[in-house]
Order: structure tokens, then C-alpha cells, then sequence
């Protein structure tokens, strides 16, 4: 999302000027795009494995240090499996809670809760960014080892990662085997929002992009 960046220093270090994360961004659009467009989601979820790896791999924006890329083999990522592919209708019958991220290169970054997502493993919150642009934000953490312990993205809208969504209704395609680990997972360069404890699930998830970052 727009809140998670890399210092300065280490932006002219990634070689990802202002042009290659716009491009970046487009290019993660068009992939989410066509994940929404075909209808067996494993054959999406297979494309959009070896999209990201290609972005990551190759892309001047790529979270993964340059000195990695060369040898970079791809992020780790669990076979699809679709017991943990949901559709949920948002719940915003829900009190207004605040929450707060410390940036380190932009201050307090604020979101606010615009409802809840109600799923047979657990609840997750649904935040609005009020800051930039805004847009929708549903991270999600889980108590594997094999799982980025800072939590994982599933769904967030400034950068394009909208697995379905019907905004008039409020309904929601909710599959966990796209969570995707934040740059900071990649790098202690990027500062990323993580996972609030109402976004932190009971259950582990075996599925999506696993712990390691293929580095």
C-alpha cells in the first residue's frame, strides 16, 4: 500500500524511482484485473504466483535488495487450496475504532474501522486508510511458524489487490491463499503497516505466500 515505503536512501539503493513504482502498481492492477476475470481460481492463483515472482524478480520497484535479484528464485508460496476461499458480505453494524501506524519515514499513518469481515476461521476487520488516496485494507496474521510473523496482505485497494468485490452490496471474495507477505518482509528497508490484534486469526493458514521470502 501506499504506507508501506522504503526510506530514501534505500529507494536510489532499489533503483525505483518515481516512474518504475508507478509502473509497479499499474502492472500489479492489470495482474489483480485478471485474476478477477478467470473463473477457476487455483489457474488464477497459479498466474498470479508467477506474476508477482516475475515482479519481484525483475521489477527496478522490487522490494528484494538488488544484489538478490540475479539469483532471486521466487517467494514461497502454498499449493491453492480452495476450503480456504471465502465470499462474505462486510458487517458494518460495528462500533468506530481507530487505529494508528508509526511510520518510520511518514509519521502516523491513520485508519479507521468500516465494518467486519465474518469468515468460518475467524473475523477480520476491514480499515479505511485515511490518509492519501484512502482505500480498503484487510491484513490478516496467523500463529504458523511457516507464516511471516508480521502478518500478511489480502486485500488492499491502493495497490490494487481486490480479489472481488461488489461495493454496492458490500460483498466480498475472501481467499486467503493470495496473503502476500509486505516489503518489509523482503527488506528492514520498507516500513509496512502490520496486522492489528482484531486481524490476527486463531487458526493457522497454510496457504499463500509462506515465511522466507525466497531470499
Amino acid at each position: 500500500m501506499d504506507a508501506e515505503k522504503a526510506s530514501p536512501g534505500a529507494a536510489l539503493r532499489f533503483g525505483a524511482p518515481a516512474l518504475a513504482v508507478a509502473d509497479w502498481r499499474r502492472q500489479v492492477f492489470e495482474l489483480y484485473r485478471a485474476i478477477r476475470a478467470e473463473r477457476d481460481p487455483a489457474t488464477a492463483h497459479a498466474h498470479w504466483q508467477a506474476t508477482r515472482n516475475d515482479l519481484l524478480a525483475h521489477h527496478p520497484a522490487s522490494p528484494v535488495p538488488a544484489q538478490h535479484r540475479e539469483t532471486y528464485g521466487g517467494a514461497p508460496v502454498a499449493r491453492y487450496n480452495p476450503q480456504y476461499r471465502y465470499e462474505a458480505t462486510i458487517d458494518t453494524d460495528v462500533k468506530p475504532h481507530n487505529w494508528e501506524f508509526q511510520s518510520a519515514t511518514d509519521g502516523v499513518i491513520p485508519f479507521s474501522r468500516v465494518g467486519v469481515l465474518h469468515l468460518p476461521i475467524g473475523d477480520l476487520d476491514v480499515w479505511w486508510l485515511e490518509s492519501y488516496g484512502g482505500g480498503l485494507f484487510v491484513p490478516v496474521k496467523d500463529p504458523s511458524s511457516t507464516t511471516y510473523g508480521g502478518g500478511r496482505y489480502l486485500i488492499d485497494t491502493v495497490k490494487g489487490a481486490d480479489l472481488g468485490s461488489d461495493l454496492s452490496t458490500g460483498h466480498f471474495v475472501v481467499d486467503l491463499n493470495f496473503a502476500y507477505n509486505p516489503s518489509c518482509a523482503y527488506s528492514p528497508e520498507w516500513t509496512c503497516p502490520l496486522a492489528p490484534a482484531t486481524n490476527q486469526l486463531a487458526v493457522e493458514l497454510p496457504v499463500g505466500e509462506l515465511s522466507g521470502s525466497g531470499l
